[in-house]
């Protein structure tokens, strides 16, 4: 009886345990993990940051992960990066990227298609509209207007969200120039839906989340209740605030899922080279497009991509929503990724996400 006693308050201590927000640290990289945690307790300090989750992985093993400040100000709720969820904005078009991806390496989607061959109810416009050219911002579809941002509004269908936009005039004619767009993913996600037989949402989940081991990446719902969900700020007059309410269903393709640093390292580690994806298929999504006039866009179907202020190639993606900035960066050559979240409203970052990565490319 004493031993079952023990063991069950053995197992409770460590269950406890596994609730806090201590770091992850490998001794492999003392240095490089020291000179980045102060760079990023500076950042918080100077851009007053409520709180912020940081993981790093090397080589596909996760070597730091820590969270700094708080997931909630007024119950002093530390950071945990492995169990917090933050708005991950638009690093949900990388993942939305992915599921398009595997439609695509599967022969169930033409990139180069109208988009009415998968979405017939959105209104043709002056020229056609293929899904490349909405996943690399070239369509010519517009972004938020005015107070859409804001959105309070809940949307029970992906088709529902096109309402937002679908009879507007395009910007210009598709390929001639790069425009950045979310709602283009929102079409994107109708597509697809017509593509794969079965909803968006559940179609992430079953090809994309589960399969990478994403058990903590999610649509947003706000008639849920997320234990683990991070409150949401924004800095007025240098005080802290918090975000009014805002629906994300009008967007989820594009910036509504909510992850957890660890998450997304796994997803970028996902995406290191080909491997979930095949060599044709990782090349088409990660590599840049150009326009009509040749000039490079710096970013591929989901992806940016570009060099670091020391010639490294990288990609990934930010992001930013109500409450929260976020950043993924993967260094395919180093075999590097990078995961900061912030919850705040348009959070200055100053580059974090790269001199966090300089301290373990130059080690």
């Amino acid at each position: 009886m004493t031993r079952n006693y023990l063991l069950v308050l053995l197992l409770l201590i460590s269950s406890l345990a596994c609730k806090t927000n201590r770091p992850l640290t490998d001794p492999n990289y003392q240095t490089a993990i020291a000179q980045a945690r102060k760079l990023v307790q500076d950042t918080r300090r100077d851009s007053h940051f409520p709180g912020i989750a940081v993981a790093v992985s090397v080589k596909g093993k996760l070597v730091w992960s820590e969270g700094f400040g708080f997931a909630d100000i007024a119950e002093q709720e530390q950071i945990d990066p492995d169990r917090h969820l933050f708005r991950i904005g638009s690093i949900s078009k990388p993942l939305t990227a992915t599921g398009l991806a595997l439609l695509y390496q599967q022969g169930k989607i033409d990139l180069d298609a109208p988009i009415q061959t998968y979405v017939p109810s959105f209104p043709e416009k002056e020229y056609p509209i293929s899904l490349r050219q909405l996943g690399g911002h070239l369509a010519g579809i517009r972004h938020y207007n005015g107070t859409e941002f804001l959105s309070d509004k809940k949307y029970e269908t992906v088709l529902e969200g096109l309402d937002i936009f679908q009879d507007d005039p395009l910007l210009h004619e598709p390929g001639s120039k790069y425009a950045y767009s979310s709602y283009g993913w929102n079409l994107i996600s109708a597509a697809m839906e017509t593509a794969a037989g079965e909803d968006f949402l559940s179609y992430m989940e079953e090809k994309v989340f589960d399969p990478l081991d994403l058990e903590h990446t999610f649509a947003e719902h706000m008639d849920q209740t997320y234990e683990d969900r991070v409150s949401f700020y924004e800095l007025k007059n240098d005080q802290l605030e918090l975000s009014p309410y805002v629906d994300n269903s009008y967007k989820w393709a594009g910036g509504g899922f909510i992850s957890t640093a660890e998450d997304m390292i796994r997803f970028g580690n996902a995406h290191m080279h080909p491997g979930f994806l095949n060599e044709e298929t990782w090349l088409t999504f990660t590599r840049s497009q150009t326009d009509n006039n040749g000039k490079m866009t710096n970013y591929g179907i989901g992806w940016r991509s570009g060099e670091d202020n020391k010639d490294r190639e990288w990609f990934g993606h930010s992001g930013g929503s109500v409450g929260g900035t976020s950043f993924l960066a993967i260094y395919p050559e180093q075999e590097i990724v990078v995961v900061t979240l912030v919850n705040l409203s348009s959070a200055r970052l100053n580059n974090l996400p790269f001199r966090i990565a300089n301290q373990f490319l130059t080690q």
